[in-house]
């Protein structure tokens, strides 16, 4: 199964998503890392993300860009934290963000469950320089793509996940 997870920033969505991948019976269980730790908020976010996941099985597979590079073995269940982080990343340091989707078919081909995590950064109203409004279409895509390919997707709101695709997973079989 392939499960898109969004909503907005700090809503549980990630808690979710890894309770979500935790279910799947069996090991092989693999958290691909996107976020680049650049300053202290986001040391701070890499250290309650790999302490939120603590004592649930995961191997953590660090990879900021080049998703069809992440050592994930076949049949593996996988969580990606997140396609924002890989967007940007791919985008702002040297990357292609037009890699991403066909790593993420790819990737959802040979696990046996594949979440992918995502935020919804498109409704506050601000308006932004160009490079960010670029940034915000290329995402945008993605987040369609992902959708497309997922049987299921969900937003979490309030730490209450709601199926806008599908049924709502709740033990991964």
């Amino acid at each position: 199964m392939i499960v898109l997870v969004t909503g907005g920033s700090g809503c549980g969505k990630s808690t979710w998503a890894e309770k979500l991948i935790a279910s799947a019976p069996g090991g092989n269980r693999f958290y691909i890392a996107t976020m680049q730790a650049r300053d202290g908020e986001s040391v701070r976010r890499v250290e309650r993300h790999r302490a939120q996941r603590a004592g649930l099985g995961f191997a953590t597979v660090e990879c900021g860009k080049d998703l069809a590079s992440a050592a994930v073995p076949a049949g593996g269940v996988v969580l990606l934290e997140d396609l924002v982080n890989l967007t940007a990343n791919e985008m702002f340091d040297g990357g292609s963000v037009e890699r991403i989707f066909p790593a993420l078919r790819a990737l959802g081909r040979r696990s046996r469950h594949l979440v992918m995590v995502t935020n919804d950064v498109f409704s506050d109203g601000i308006a932004y320089a160009e490079t960010t409004r670029e940034y915000l279409r290329r995402l945008a895509l993605l987040n369609r793509q992902a959708a497309e390919l997922a049987g299921c997707v969900v937003e979490v709101v309030y730490s209450i996940p709601v199926a806008l695709k599908g049924e709502l997973p709740c033990i991964l079989q």
